[in-house]
């Protein structure tokens, strides 16, 4: 309540359910697409999905669209791209798993024939990507979207940060950025647990779990069998 004993907007928003996002932009996360493309390159032609510049160069033109066609700032008024960001993050994370299986399949066949550095080095490259891709998707699906947090009538959260459940801890009214989101996917890459936000909802719980096994499948399996292939 304002000094004048009138409601604030902000006042009439549950912190707990997220206060209306200021807006923010496109390009962090692009240049964290941009990120994946460059070690998706860098991974052996036996890795990947047909051609290794095939898969990159798809998920180029996908992000070159969104660049386009979407705005750069992203605010209520803005355009929405989600569901072709959402198509976008869909390759990302499909063509990790891919790499993903392939790596596995490579280890197990070839046994101490894996050049045991080449190994850690791909195994680094789809740790990382896991990271980035499932830290946009946690973006694009938490509370309908970068533009629907911008809305207070955006849908529920997913995920409870801990300025949401302790509103007192921010000196202004606190709401996630993508950056936010990417810590979340590196915290629950690393401990296989949430660690900074509670998954709220069982979509967001299955899309964590998912996620943890593959981290737990690319550090345990493959790394322990890296160090054995060193030694």
């Amino acid at each position: 309540m304002s000094d004048d004993g009138e409601h604030d907007e902000t006042d009439e928003i549950d912190p707990a359910w997220g206060y209306v996002s200021p807006g923010e932009t496109r390009w962090p996360a692009g240049a964290s697409i941009l990120a994946v493309i460059i070690l998706q390159l860098l991974l052996p032609e036996q890795l990947s999905l047909g051609p290794t510049w095939m898969i990159p160069a798809l998920e180029g033109a996908v992000l070159m669209t969104v660049l386009i066609v979407g705005p750069s700032r992203l605010t209520e008024e803005a355009r929405d791209v989600r569901e072709l960001a959402l198509f976008l993050d869909a390759i990302l994370i499909s063509a990790n798993g891919v790499t993903l299986v392939f790596l596995l399949h490579v280890m197990l066949r070839e046994g101490e024939m894996v050049d045991g550095r080449a190994l850690i080095a791909s195994a680094a490259a789809v740790w990382l990507t896991g990271v980035i891709s499932f830290g946009l998707l946690y973006w694009e699906l938490d509370r309908g979207g970068p533009i629907a947090r911008c809305s207070k009538d955006h849908p529920a959260p997913g995920l409870l940060f801990p300025q949401m459940s302790s509103p007192g801890s921010s000196a202004e009214p606190w709401t996630p950025r993508f950056v936010d989101y990417l810590y979340v996917s590196l915290t629950n890459s690393v401990a296989f647990s949430p660690t900074d936000a509670l998954p709220l909802s069982r979509r967001f719980k299955g899309i964590m779990a998912a996620q943890s096994l593959a981290s737990l499948a690319t550090i345990v399996v493959v790394g322990a069998r890296a160090v054995n292939v060193l030694r």
